[in-house]
């Protein structure tokens, strides 16, 4: 008979995103960078020229939360934005100097942060752990597309 869980799958989730956050904002701290923050920058380390809608999109975050972020990061000198020649209202993002001369540090807060992660896993514990992770934010939201009661 399997031990009864007590905790909810969602609390669960919910506090390793709170650590987590914890970690990249002690290890981002000495930059002024925040957690999302990396992840643009980690982002436009490996494909610079995105549109902001292509990293809203890649990264799963509104528009307008993305707008915000990214003139806080073109504010500290990390990114710049320029204007598509072919559409005004496309917007391209690029790393400045600044921004790149910090992408080894991006690289490895970002591995240090994986490796953290997948310690003490099989790598078919992490396949089979990536496999139920997505299928969780698969319900969740198919979920979230349902009408409302």
């Amino acid at each position: 008979m399997s031990e009864q869980r007590t905790e909810h799958v969602g609390v669960i989730i919910h506090t390793i995103d709170l650590e987590i956050t914890s970690y990249l904002k002690h290890r981002l701290g000495q930059y002024q960078l925040a957690p999302e923050q990396h992840l643009v920058m980690a982002l436009l380390l490996k494909q610079e020229g995105l549109t902001q809608i292509e990293i809203a999109d890649q990264l799963r975050k509104d528009k307008s939360g993305l707008t915000r972020m990214l003139a806080s990061l073109e504010k500290k000198g990390f990114i710049k934005r320029q204007g598509c020649p072919n559409d005004r209202r496309c917007t391209k993002v690029y790393l400045t100097e600044e921004g790149r001369a910090l992408g080894g540090y991006i690289d490895m807060v970002t591995e240090t942060t994986r490796e953290l992660l997948e310690r003490g896993f099989t790598k078919d514990e992490q396949d089979e752990l990536v496999r139920l992770l997505m299928k969780l934010r698969e319900n969740v939201q198919s979920a979230a597309r349902m009408p409302q009661d």
